[in-house]
């Protein structure tokens, strides 16, 4: 997936927090940064540090750069300036607040390609640019269900249409816990293992319950019913199940598997629905053990390890 933005709308965006100052190459404010994550192994990268045999769309010029430049003859520099000022690149940033020289300025004017300085080291420049890029242009997916903030971690609750997710939600909420997405969450992969789910701009806050219509969580619970994203942990499926489907589910180990969203494994359980099962604590439960099985505790493997000592103790 193309992603793009221009140099001055990412100017606009990130000018107060990375403290720039658009130097030279004004001109250029229109070029498009263009980014396609995982399409071309040989393709630019985003952001890095001054690299001319694999150049960046956005190439980070430090102390020890400016070093390696003035050391060079007057026609390797050239020939340097040249590179670093291609096609290749769309935007060069200055970090340190560093003097630039005047040749580089000159360069950018005449190549159109702006250039500007932050009081921010190298390193610092790049990783906010990275994640800017992973947290607003990375690939994404529009799944149906309720997305909750679960005992500290992100948990998606899914089913079928008028199985009671909402109305599961709206019993979590009072419980404590927090609305992130109701219907249509969005996910991005923002990270190898890592994906974020966020609401809609126009659905934030919001949640249809049967009967009730629409309601308000900000308004009706305060602030802190509501969170803005949270990173997908755990999937909740709810299913209605017949006697025969209830008998085939482990007594010991659940209903328990994995979904695939954007290349990442999620663990998924299901939960089945019946009259006078209370969700919301088994969600409750089900994050919970969710958290013990990161730190690496599995309760059916510690309930077979008692039932092995009793059985030696016995015999």
């Amino acid at each position: 997936m193309n992603n793009s933005l221009t140099v001055s709308e990412l100017y606009k965006a990130l000018a107060g927090k990375l403290e720039l100052s658009w130097i030279a190459g004004k001109g250029g404010g229109d070029r498009q940064i263009l980014f396609s994550p995982g399409s071309d192994p040989h393709a630019s990268s985003l952001v890095g540090h001054l690299n001319f045999i694999h150049p960046h769309r956005i190439q980070t010029i430090g102390s020890t750069e400016l070093r390696y430049l003035e050391g060079l003859e007057v026609d390797f520099r050239a020939k340097a300036l040249d590179m670093l000022f291609s096609e290749h690149t769309d935007m060069v940033l200055i970090s340190e607040n560093l003097e630039i020289p005047d040749d580089i300025l000159q360069r950018a004017e005449e190549a159109g390609i702006p250039l500007f300085r932050s009081p921010l080291p190298s390193y610092e420049l790049i990783n906010h640019l990275q994640y800017f890029y992973a947290h607003n242009y990375s690939e994404r997916i529009t799944l149906h269900g309720v997305f909750m903030e679960v005992i500290g971690i992100g948990v998606l609750i899914t089913g079928k249409s008028a199985i009671g997710k909402s109305e599961l939600a709206l019993e979590l909420i009072t419980r404590g816990h927090r609305l992130i997405a109701d219907d249509t969450p969005e996910f991005a992969r923002v990270a190898p293992d890592l994906i974020m789910g966020t609401c809609p701009p126009l659905l934030r806050g919001f949640l249809e319950v049967r009967g009730l219509g629409i309601i308000n969580v900000h308004a009706m619970f305060g602030d802190t019913a509501v969170k803005q994203d949270k990173y997908l942990r755990l999937i909740i499926h709810l299913a209605r199940m017949s006697s025969e489907e209830l008998a085939q589910i482990d007594r010991l180990k659940g209903s328990h598997d994995s979904c695939n969203i954007l290349g990442v494994d999620i663990p998924r359980v299901t939960l089945p629905v019946a009259p006078g099962r209370n969700l919301a604590v088994l969600v409750e439960a089900a994050a919970r053990n969710h958290i013990l099985a990161q730190r690496g505790y599995d309760a059916s493997e510690a309930f077979i390890e008692r039932q092995r000592e009793q059985i030696e103790r016995d015999s």
